[in-house]
């Protein structure tokens, strides 16, 4: 393998999980960190991602400090390469391309042998990374692209300790179905607990102390580990050039906090049951929204007129724009967004506060549900209630939304919101610049 080699300064291997939601936050990372000390960053993933990480290298200029790696995913009949990653996978080969990330072991080591960097930070679903990097004298950082609330949620299931986050027992069992799951496909011997005892000295979560503070000191004295927050690596939404967009343009002529954003995410598409419902429910509350309504592979040839219920876009063309993509930083962060209805995915999440908007809760996972509820708990929230395993429905998502956008409760959310955003904001260079310096001490202390 020819790769080249860094100029003086510390080398450092990047190594997400193949998804869009994790890439972008190691990307945000590398960048941020760039502007502090002396790294060069390598990012490792599959063919089908690389596109888009020197994308985003060369769109913020820094072809001289980030570089591509490809990591060798054997294809398969049930995942061919525009598989090896989760944007825009069907929910179902998710399992799948969990178990086939398993056996991309040797071609990281083949990188981590060729590089030789001073520093592996690596992410959930590989806790063989750290091993592998033990046996090579490279210290190794756990770098979680979630929360702390999440990561607290597994040490006081049994205790309580927060009741805010607690889960029902239908909840519960789902979540402890997918944990089952996701441990199956690891070796024999390991599981996620790996992730944290082999990171080197600290962990990273994707967080502020503001928004997480308690749940950060619980996180630190459980693991034994020094937690330290990265902030929430926002993409700054001024590096994109959709001012004039339609969607802005038309986003513009509505009243100051009376628009929903209806988004959840690039890897979870509804089910047509769940279209119905809210749709049915953007009819009942008669809000202003903008509903991002993506499709996953092998089903772009459906169109968004024929998904939706027949004559939905006729009967509110005068309130809503529902459309495959949206500049969703740009949205959020403009006068006329009053709430962000959201599966509470965590960069959702994270952008929603960044940007003071509060969130409309509409969890769809296990981890998802757990954050739904930190979010309530903070007073940032209302979640859409639910029924153990049954849908939501369209009355309930209109009951909502109708309280966040024209009562009490939605001043209040916002309120809190814009606090909380004001202290993200004021400690994101602080929180950067302790990532920093924590890991050029590791970097330094373990060079020959």
């Amino acid at each position: 393998m020819d790769l080249p080699q860094a100029p003086s300064g510390f080398k450092i291997l990047m190594f997400p999980w193949l998804a869009h939601g994790h890439i972008i936050p190691y990307l945000e990372l590398s960048k941020r960190l760039l502007s502090r000390n002396n790294f060069h960053f390598y990012i490792c993933s599959t063919a089908i991602n690389i596109s888009s990480i020197e994308s985003f290298i060369k769109g913020n200029n820094l072809g001289d400090s980030i570089e591509a790696v490809e990591l060798k995913l054997e294809p398969s009949v049930q995942l061919p390469p525009p598989y090896h990653t989760t944007k825009n996978l069907p929910l179902h080969l998710i399992p799948t391309l969990l178990k086939a990330f398993q056996t991309t072991r040797s071609s990281f080591s083949d990188i981590v042998d060729t590089l030789n960097p001073d520093l592996i930070i690596y992410d959930l679903f590989q806790p063989w990374a750290p091993k592998l990097a033990a046996s090579r004298g490279i210290p190794a950082v756990h770098f979680y692209i979630a929360g702390a609330a999440t990561r607290s949620y597994g040490y006081h299931l049994h205790n309580n300790y927060f009741p805010e986050l607690q889960l029902n027992d239908y909840e519960k069992m789902s979540l402890g179905e997918k944990i089952k799951l996701i441990n199956a496909v690891f070796e024999e011997g390991e599981t996620f607990s790996d992730n944290l005892e082999l990171s080197t000295e600290v962990v990273l979560l994707k967080t502020s102390w503001s928004f997480e503070g308690k749940y950060i000191n619980y996180f630190s004295d459980s693991c034994n580990k020094k937690i330290l927050p990265t902030g929430p690596l926002v993409t700054d939404a001024n590096s994109s050039s959709d001012e004039n967009s339609d969607i802005l343009q038309w986003l513009s002529k509505k009243d100051h906090h009376s628009t929903v954003y209806i988004s959840f995410g690039s890897e979870y598409f509804l089910s047509g049951e769940e279209v119905e419902a809210i749709a049915k429910g953007l009819e009942l509350c008669e809000v202003n929204f903008i509903w991002v309504l993506r499709f996953p592979l092998g089903e772009e040839t459906k169109t968004i007129e024929e998904t939706l219920p027949l004559g939905f876009l006729e009967r509110v063309k005068e309130r809503g724009v529902v459309t495959g993509w949206a500049p969703q930083a740009k949205i959020l962060q403009h006068p006329g967004i009053g709430a962000f209805l959201s599966h509470c995915g965590w960069s959702s999440i994270m952008e929603s506060m960044y940007f003071g908007v509060p969130i409309i809760g509409m969890p769809m996972k296990a981890i998802m549900l757990i954050d739904a509820n930190m979010l309530v708990g903070c007073g940032v929230s209302l979640r859409i209630p639910r029924k153990d395993n049954e849908g939501y429905i369209g009355e309930d998502i209109a009951t909502v939304m109708s309280d966040v956008i024209f009562g009490k409760s939605g001043e209040r959310l916002r309120r809190r919101a814009e606090e909380l955003s004001e202290k993200m904001r004021m400690e994101e260079v602080e929180e950067m610049d302790i990532v920093a310096n924590q890991l050029w001490k590791i970097c330094l202390e373990n060079r020959p």
